[in-house]
């Protein structure tokens, strides 16, 4: 096992913990990462908090270039995978050169949604995914008064939070009844519309976006819930879509992400995939799930290196998320089902509180704002059982219905 070519596709979170975790395990002189981006790979979350805020802030690398060097892993920076051979296990760059594998790692992240109807290549229209995004961003951030954001999610709530603190205006459209409506409950996301609206950012809900207004190369104004609402710089922050562009043309099963096992293993045995790109079975719902999150990236990744290194066991970690939005901090534990029962468990700060999800009495998911102390012990609940000592921040939540 230690003497087999590892090749590693991707620059984020879940490619860098693969080469932190094949290094540990002495494989890191027979490890090839290749990166598209021409940086190595960094911290993605503080793209759109803290990055914007300062003009010579640079991006957080994981480790040093020295780091990998003292590893044995070599870095291909700069020249995207175009091109798999299955048959000859061979990695095409777009510079013509080849890289023969024994067993390759796909962690080729997602690409930011767009929308059809908006011509590509305005100037004054934005994505955030990738640290070049996030410096062009934050130099069309210094000439302009308002923003605009189509999408209430995490991206865009924790973009519109930052422009905000910076003293723009900012519009946020977004086209569901409530916003982060995919990944939190009705409390947490009532609580977050109110806090955002109180720091004076303009939100939508049910928005409708009926057409744009195209001067140029510029977009002036798109039509919101039927007015002409004028656009200095817009962000499009309505999810993101998995980057399975090169797995599919290599004719590897995907849907909603490159079909993994519970070891990360894709259709091809000699390939595994990883982080944003998958989709992977959760051994707690017996169903596909595709996550986007740092932490499931990293647990896929530990997954991926139990498997290469012959010690391999099946993914059952417990999902957690986190967001921060000014002054909110969300942490989620475990993904709620549908129609769970939820309670509600007060923090000891005014705007801090948590909401517990039990499906058959069974404690399944905990969102917290502004509450760490509960997240860490939900996560730890979650993971282990409820254990005597985290009993009892349970049994402190009040079933919501008695609060009606």
């Amino acid at each position: 096992m230690i003497d087999q070519r590892i090749v590693i596709v991707g620059g984020g979170h879940a490619a860098a913990q693969m080469c932190a975790g094949l290094v540990e395990a002495g494989m890191g002189g027979h490890t090839t990462l290749i990166c598209g981006e021409a940086i190595l790979p960094y911290q993605r979350p503080p793209l759109s908090k803290g990055f914007l805020k300062t003009l010579d802030e640079v991006a957080q690398l994981h480790r040093a270039e020295t780091w990998y060097a003292a590893g044995g892993v070599t870095i291909k920076l700069g020249e995207p995978a175009i091109a798999l051979d299955r048959t000859r296990r061979i990695v095409s760059l777009r510079n013509g050169e080849q890289i023969a594998y024994d067993r390759l790692v796909l962690a080729t992240g997602g690409r930011a949604r767009l929308l059809a109807d908006l011509p590509a290549g305005l100037s004054n229209v934005a994505t955030l995914r990738s640290a070049v995004d996030a410096q062009a961003l934050r130099l069309q951030m210094n000439d302009c008064a308002s923003m605009t954001i189509i999408g209430g999610g995490f991206i865009g709530l924790e973009f519109a939070a930052t422009a905000r603190s910076l003293g723009k205006q900012v519009t946020v459209a977004e086209s569901a009844p409530r916003l982060l409506a995919r990944a939190v409950s009705p409390e947490v996301s009532s609580h977050v519309l109110q806090v955002h609206r109180a720091a004076g950012i303009d939100i939508h809900l049910d928005a409708r976006i009926s057409g744009f207004e195209i001067d140029e190369s510029r977009l002036a104004a798109i039509r919101l819930d039927g007015t002409r609402h004028e656009t200095d710089l817009l962000l499009l922050g309505i999810g993101a879509l998995p980057e399975t562009g090169l797995a599919e043309s290599a004719g590897l099963n995907c849907e909603n992400g490159i079909v993994v096992d519970e070891y990360m293993v894709t259709s091809d045995p000699a390939i595994l995939a990883i982080g944003d790109c998958t989709s992977f079975p959760d051994i707690g719902s017996g169903r596909r799930l595709r996550l986007e999150s740092v932490q499931n990236a990293n647990d896929q990744a530990r997954t991926a290196i139990a498997t290469l290194t012959g010690s391999r066991r099946p993914h059952n970690a417990v999902p957690w998320f986190w967001s921060e939005q000014g002054s909110l901090r969300l942490q989620m534990a475990g993904l709620p089902p549908a129609n769970a029962e939820r309670c509600k468990r007060p923090g000891n700060k005014p705007e801090s509180f948590s909401i517990f999800h039990f499906a058959d009495g069974v404690l399944c998911c905990v969102e917290s704002v502004n509450a760490p102390l509960d997240h860490l012990m939900a996560r730890k609940m979650l993971e282990a059982g409820r254990s005597p000592e985290a009993a009892r921040v349970c049994d402190a939540a009040v079933p919501l219905k008695s609060l009606l």
